[in-house]
């Protein structure tokens, strides 16, 4: 009996009781937490504008593209509406050199992380009194919300060969009859011989005269 009451006896719990919880040091245990994450989100943020620019710049010209590759006349253009390209420090040439140097060999088209990496070439020749940090920094700044710039409408070349072709004045025979002195389209009348039914013959010089005169003469 003896035996069966010891082993149904709990083991003792020696595991100590938990300290209660400094206050001030999980204040700033969440203080902490909560700057990191607004860094973090500052930083995904950056990334997200150049990222979307590098989106609009890839399918910029191209309804199939899908915005995670760039082919090389699009990096041109970015570099170029970026003002990437200063003329002095990089020029077209060191634009199209990068990139080669960074695509792949069988490859047409750089990635997203490709491009960050051209970037980062590029930004040691544009901004070469600052740091390499820096300069990557400065770099992404002149991308980053950016979109391709688009030209305004094409005017139309003057010349002689256009001028004859739009110059109403100058049309013969059947072009001729399908404008009138001002130059506006007759419509139907300039395409079709409707039946005339003032009683006067056609090309008449002064049609429609007949009943004023009557009425003058009375």
């Amino acid at each position: 009996m003896a035996e069966n009451k010891a082993k149904s006896t709990k083991p003792v719990n020696k595991t100590p009781p938990k300290s209660p919880s400094d206050p001030a040091k999980d204040r700033a245990k969440r203080l902490s937490y909560d700057s990191n994450s607004s860094h973090e989100g500052a930083v995904a943020g950056e990334v997200s504008a150049l990222e979307e620019a590098f989106r609009k710049f890839a399918i910029h010209g191209d309804t199939r593209a899908t915005g995670k590759e760039m082919h090389g006349k699009n990096w041109s253009k970015l570099c170029k509406d970026c003002h990437v390209i200063d003329g002095k420090n990089v020029t077209i040439t060191d634009v199209d050199i990068v990139f080669s140097k960074i695509k792949g060999k069988s490859s047409r088209t750089i990635t997203f992380e490709q491009f960050k990496e051209a970037l980062q070439e590029l930004s040691k020749k544009r901004f070469k009194d600052k740091s390499d940090e820096e300069a990557v920094q400065e770099i992404y700044k002149l991308i980053e919300g950016k979109a391709p710039i688009i030209s305004g409408v094409t005017k139309a070349i003057s010349s002689p060969t256009v001028s004859r072709l739009t110059d109403t004045s100058k049309f013969t025979g059947s072009h001729k009859e399908r404008f009138d002195p001002s130059g506006k389209g007759k419509g139907k009348a300039g395409r079709e011989d409707l039946v005339d039914a003032s009683g006067y013959v056609s090309g008449y010089k002064h049609a429609g005269t007949y009943d004023h005169k009557v009425q003058g003469s009375k």
